[in-house]
């Protein structure tokens, strides 16, 4: 896995990455020695103790032979393993599930990818592998558990809006995407749904800016959830939902009618 620029803080991560310093300097070996005893770049053993890249199962087997800890790189490399779906999360997302479980209203803006919450298994795993360099089949169903808030008694009414590059773009191959799409006119035909596009003929507008999220409760304040370059923000202040929800209606204003919008998906899987 290609190395990062911002070091991995997982606790997991950060212990491997500590006992892995402090037993090479205890072996009196440099990054460089100890690399060529098991076999591996030292450009590799540096990236594991700076965090910027994980251990491989194969690196923590070679560390656990070579300093003779009884399994204890592996143990640490299994924990990674189990938690690493939570290294990749942007901050404030976790919190953001907690509300997304509760809420009675969800307007979704996409800008680039189709929104988690309306994602199928393999677009999903496509997007997953991207980021984590691998669709662990753990992860992708806990993404696809999201959906069950549509499965409730009383689902939440949604609102979906998309630009058209959303459905242009493809991920994952013909056969993912085409699933995709036709999940979404799935999506677009459901009772309390409303889909919508923004056409390419618009031109510039306000949700270039980025995705973003707004849930709306019974009987508490709405809250909203953005990200951009990997940085996810919860935002609780009103005044600061209270700008979301105004581009919200920006770009509503400048989107397909719903029959327009589930054309255009229509169109687009055909050309794939």
């Amino acid at each position: 896995m290609p190395a990062q620029s911002e070091p991995y803080d997982g606790p997991a991560i950060v212990t491997f990455a500590k006992e892995l310093e402090w037993r090479r300097k205890q072996a009196g070996l440099t990054k460089k020695e100890l690399a060529e005893k098991l076999g591996f770049a030292d450009s590799y053993v540096g990236q594991v103790e700076l965090r910027k890249n994980l251990p491989s199962e194969e690196f923590a087997a070679a560390l656990d032979t070579y300093f003779k800890v009884d399994g204890l790189f592996r143990r640490l490399w299994e924990r990674i393993n189990e938690t690493r779906h939570l290294t990749i999360l942007p901050p404030g997302f976790p919190e953001y599930l907690g509300y997304e479980e509760k809420a009675s209203h969800v307007r979704v803006f996409s800008t680039n990818l189709i929104s988690g919450l309306f994602q199928t298994e393999a677009y999903a795993g496509t997007i997953i592998s991207l980021m984590m360099g691998s669709a662990t089949p753990k992860f992708v169903a806990e993404r696809m558990e999201r959906k069950s808030i549509f499965e409730r008694e009383n689902p939440p009414h949604t609102f979906l809006v998309m630009d058209e590059d959303v459905i242009r773009r493809s991920v994952g191959g013909t056969e993912v995407m085409r699933e995709q799409l036709n999940y979404l006119l799935e999506v677009g035909q459901r009772e309390k749904t409303q889909l919508q596009i923004v056409p390419y003929a618009v031109g510039f507008h306000a949700g270039l800016a980025g995705s973003f999220i707004i849930l709306g409760f019974e009987n508490e304040p709405d809250v909203a959830y953005t990200e951009a370059s990997a940085e996810g923000i919860l935002l609780k202040r009103r005044d600061r939902v209270a700008l979301q929800v105004v581009t919200w209606d920006l770009i509503q204003g400048q989107t397909l009618s719903t029959e327009e919008s589930l054309a255009m998906i229509q169109d687009a899987m055909e050309q794939l």
